[in-house]
């Protein structure tokens, strides 16, 4: 089994401290990178796996990738005749899109089957791509999602509650709005 680079413990500490899930150096930056280049990878393998002509891996190039959940530099793999044309992240791309990153999220996470993942990326995308493909993609990532979901879980979690009662009050001859705040 591998084991995710994405540090589980780190973002539940930076979560605590009141960073965002999102946007500059957010949270999910690092996972959302690690599951593009897994998908690239397997996109590379299948690619590699179809071709006629003797061909294999050559390596990868670095690209600044900017997204809503923040920019990271995105490992892109290669082949020696130069005849892999990524469709997840295209060449010259340099911009995530927001239902990119929902899609590579919710489709791994929710156990899809890749009929309904293949329907969902070319009715979005417009990019067909075979249940072969899908399935060597879903392959390389199981094995990290399997480990996330037996990692170890705290054993206390605290739960913050909290709530507000607005209270029309007379103050300085004028009536105003004041909340009243819950908190458990």
């Amino acid at each position: 089994m591998t084991k995710p680079t994405f540090d589980m413990d780190a973002a539940l500490q930076a979560l605590r401290e009141g960073k965002d899930l999102t946007g500059k150096d957010g949270i999910l930056t690092p996972l959302i990178k690690q599951l593009t280049e897994a998908a690239m990878q397997a996109e590379l393998d299948e690619h590699l796996a179809d071709e006629k002509q003797p061909n294999r891996k050559n390596g990868s190039t670095s690209k600044s990738v900017k997204s809503p959940a923040g920019s990271f530099e995105l490992s892109t793999p290669r082949d020696r005749a130069g005849s892999f044309e990524p469709q997840l992240v295209k060449k010259h791309q340099t911009h995530l899109t927001d239902e990119l990153e929902r899609k590579i999220l919710a489709l791994f996470s929710l156990g899809t089957s890749y009929q309904d993942i293949r329907m969902h990326i070319e009715e979005l995308y417009g990019i067909n791509v075979s249940n072969g493909t899908i399935n060597a993609v879903t392959d390389k990532l199981l094995p990290e999602l399997q480990a996330w979901r037996e990692r170890q879980l705290e054993a206390v979690y605290p739960i913050v509650w909290l709530d507000a009662i607005h209270y029309k009050i007379k103050e300085n001859g004028r009536f105003i709005t004041k909340a009243v705040y819950t908190i458990l």
